[in-house]
């Protein structure tokens, strides 16, 4: 079989690193395989690996009725549709492509590197992989059921036991992934890079930071809760907060809904008072989405007790880059890294506490958090090109 052509950014065009296997046009030869491809952080990956000089092909699953025609300039295979929170027709989808790769090996055939984010393209990934090709495994959640311990769990987690046999790299986002899950629970050995969810400087130095936006320093106070929405209590405590508080706290959401917790998020909203929601956005819309708002909703209960403890959010970095104020639980890995930056308004019962912090809010108070909030150093909160090249350049094998 002949291998493929890989698309090659203009950037990097005969600048590959010495010493690596590249594809035809001069690019490291990547075979990107992703969980949705309507994911914005799909299309920040790619970025970040075009910058250590991959010319990627990708395919993947869409959680969107249609796949997207276009990712980033690529023309994506996609695999199949699947939905949130239904993971037995997922499992089926995926064993379709494990029974009739032939699409998918048009895309990692002739690859040196195949990056698969999430473990349902991992298990392809590893069964395509062939000897001499580099496997780097994104897990950016833990499902809940690789931590249970049902036979469900014991038979996904010896799915995954089996697939990282043939896997170079971990790339996880929080620390807690890292080092409560692989770690402890799984006893990996191997290599595990941590490489948060930090905002792409899109060629701006950190230094160069947008200025903090400047909703008026007065009530009503809007709180914002941007990205995937897939967490019903957080729903009912801001609708409640804003109901119970008119004139005081406003709420502003966006994003996409979950469809099997919020089967009509936008009828349900349609009668809370001080709740609006807007729909999806793009990355382009944040500066004007964060700039409407005081604070950011970092609360997640999705997975209470596991994933939602451990991980550290897309919003989290978001709302820092632009100007909002993160109210976070102080018990997990989100308050604790908000903790150390002292920065963030933190909660231990949001339900009981928030009521009494807002109806003691005052400007100057809201002045203190924003500033603590623009003491936390860019690098922690935006990635500039050098970091990304050189993140890039680690999950390619190029890494020194």
């Amino acid at each position: 079989m002949k291998n493929p052509t890989f698309e090659v950014p203009h950037a990097m065009a005969g600048a590959a690193p010495p010493n690596a296997a590249t594809s035809a046009d001069g690019g490291i030869a990547t075979a990107y395989i992703v969980h949705d491809l309507a994911d914005a952080a799909v299309r920040r990956r790619i970025g970040l690996l075009r910058s250590a000089g991959a010319a990627i092909r990708l395919a993947g699953f869409h959680r969107t009725e249609r796949a997207p025609a276009e990712v980033e300039g690529l023309v994506p295979q996609p695999l199949g549709h699947t939905r949130d929170g239904a993971l037995l027709a997922r499992i089926v989808t995926v064993a379709r492509q494990w029974l009739a790769p032939a699409r998918l090996r048009r895309v990692t055939g002739g690859a040196q590197v195949i990056v698969a984010r999430n473990l349902e393209t991992l298990v392809l990934a590893a069964r395509l992989r062939q000897r001499g090709q580099r496997l780097v495994y994104e897990c950016l959640d833990i499902h809940r059921l690789l931590l249970g311990a049902g036979l469900a769990s014991h038979l996904l987690r010896m799915v995954e036991t089996w697939a990282m046999r043939h896997v170079d790299l971990v790339v996880v986002s929080a620390p807690a992934f890292r080092d409560r899950y692989f770690r402890e629970r799984r006893g990996w050995k191997g290599p595990i890079a941590l490489v948060e969810n930090l905002v792409p400087a899109t060629g701006m130095p950190p230094e160069a930071r947008p200025p903090l936006p400047d909703p008026s320093p007065a009530p009503p106070w809007r709180i914002g809760w941007f990205g995937m929405l897939r967490c019903r209590r957080s729903l009912d405590m801001l609708c409640t907060l804003a109901k119970a508080h008119p004139g005081m706290v406003e709420v502003l959401i966006a994003g996409r809904p979950s469809p099997d917790i919020f089967p009509d998020l936008a009828a349900e909203i349609a009668a809370a008072p001080g709740v609006t929601f807007v729909g999806a956005y793009s990355a382009e819309d944040l500066p004007q989405l964060y700039g409407q708002v005081h604070f950011a909703w970092a609360i997640d209960y999705f997975e209470e007790g596991l994933n939602s403890a451990w991980l550290l959010p897309n919003r989290l970095y978001e709302s820092l880059a632009h100007g909002a104020v993160p109210i976070a639980l102080a018990q997990v890995a989100t308050g604790e890294w908000l903790e150390s930056h002292g920065a963030g308004m933190l909660t231990t019962a949001p339900e009981r506490q928030l009521p009494d912090m807002f109806a003691m809010l005052s400007p100057e108070i809201l002045a203190r958090l924003r500033q603590a909030s623009a003491r936390i150093p860019a690098t922690a909160v935006v990635m500039d090109a050098a970091q990304a090249r050189a993140i890039g350049r680690n999950l390619l094998g190029l890494a020194g």
